[in-house]
């Protein structure tokens, strides 16, 4: 008996064919996206390999295999030569199959970026500012979407199968600590981004909060190993999350689960306080310009912090703090294999980060816990943008939705 969910021939397939279009952007029925998703995680399959982890007849793999290759999502490669029998063909994913846009509204900087399906970076945006005004980041989206189209040639531009927005769900609430005005923050309260540049786009928006949309990078792009269950913390301008069940993005019937930068940790002076007051990066910044030292550098130049002193010493050690009680307590929820951290600093800095954690955690009264492995992300500074860019990958062509919001 094959363990596939829909067939060709069934009303879901059917429907999932109607909606796929000519130009191949359209959903895929069950058992194409659990083929491109063995593709993907594998790097390379053959027919027989497929029918084996699948279940699925080999004639159903074939035809399947067959379909995909027409459509330009699989592309053959070199034959392996046994000793017996045919040489195996083994298919990967087409590098050219898809393309997908990202868009990254965090609270210093918008990001976007345009992958293929491979999740290769064709092109990237950055645009930073001391805080997100509505009107600026539509413009920035509108005239670098312009610009990355008219990068690609009519075939690459038919495409593109979407655009996924990763962005701080209530953003209006963190005017204060944003230093943000507030009618200009207020103006979040009641536009509709997604539907904003939806109406200048002709396929779908997705829409993410910014932290799970990160952790979606990290499931679909990263190394995430044999790992998953994984609680993931990405640490920005503010600290946010997300988590891993089963091998999933998991975000809740409101997309809010993970939502790690509201756990309360024991703060600085040793009193309850909430995750994102004690290690964001923000924290770090505040901290600076107490002693008179311009900071705009945390935010346009990631990679490369440069000497900051003391200030970065303190804050590692008040937010790996942090972070230790963070993990510990989500994982008396839920037994996680593995608490993935990353964050938009240099990778020095997220390496000492991490070393930190794992220090702090052994310090932790943990018995009758089985404690995770603590590793950093693979990502990188990109993920939440990254993120925004799966969100039609993962919604339309892998098993398992990352999206909350979404074009119908």
């Amino acid at each position: 008996m094959e363990t596939g969910i829909a067939r060709h021939g069934s009303p879901e397939a059917a429907e999932s064919h109607i909606h796929r279009g000519t130009n191949q952007s359209g959903m895929r029925d069950h058992n194409e996206r659990l083929v491109l998703s063995l593709v993907r995680q594998h790097g390379s399959l053959a027919k027989s390999d497929i029918a084996r982890m699948t279940g699925l007849s080999a004639q159903t793999v074939s035809v399947i295999m067959r379909e995909l290759e027409e459509d330009n999502l699989l592309v053959r490669q070199a034959p392996l030569r046994g000793k017996i029998g045919q040489p195996s063909i083994p298919m990967a994913l087409n590098p050219d199959g898809a393309y997908f846009i990202g868009l990254k509204i965090g609270r210093r900087s918008a990001e976007l970026v345009l992958i293929d399906f491979l999740g290769n970076v064709r092109s990237m945006l950055q645009h930073s500012y001391r805080y997100p005004a509505p009107r600026e980041t539509v413009e920035f989206v509108t005239s670098g979407i312009k610009k990355m189209r008219g990068e690609l040639t009519p075939a690459q531009d038919k495409r593109i199968a979407g655009l996924g927005i990763a962005m701080p769900f209530e953003l209006w609430n963190w005017a204060d600590t944003a230093g943000a005005p507030r009618d200009i923050m207020d103006e979040w309260r009641h536009r509709d981004i997604r539907a904003d540049i939806q109406s200048q786009c002709e396929f779908p928006v997705y829409l993410q909060n910014d932290a799970t949309s990160a952790c979606g990078a990290e499931l679909v792009f990263g190394q995430a190993g044999a790992a998953r269950d994984f609680v993931y913390f990405y640490i920005g301008a503010f600290a946010g999350g997300g988590i891993v069940l089963n091998g999933r993005l998991f975000g809740g019937p409101t997309g809010n689960a993970g939502a790690l930068g509201s756990m309360p940790v024991p703060g600085p002076d040793g009193k309850p306080a909430q995750l994102i007051d004690v290690a964001s990066i923000a924290m770090l910044e505040k901290a600076l310009n107490a002693r008179g030292v311009e900071a705009s550098h945390l935010w346009t130049s990631p990679g490369d912090w440069g000497e900051i002193g003391v200030e970065l010493d303190n804050w590692i050690t008040t937010a790996s703090q942090a972070l230790a009680y963070a993990i510990v307590a989500a994982c008396s929820v839920i037994d996680f294999e593995a608490a993935v951290i990353d964050g938009w600093m240099p990778l020095a800095v997220r390496r000492r980060l991490v070393d930190a954690v794992i220090e702090a955690i052994g310090t932790i009264d943990g018995e009758g816990l089985k404690l995770p492995t603590v590793r950093e992300g693979t990502v990188g500074i990109h993920a939440r943008a990254l993120g925004g860019a799966s969100l039609p990958l993962s919604e339309r062509f892998l098993i398992g939705s990352t999206t909350i919001s979404r074009s119908t």
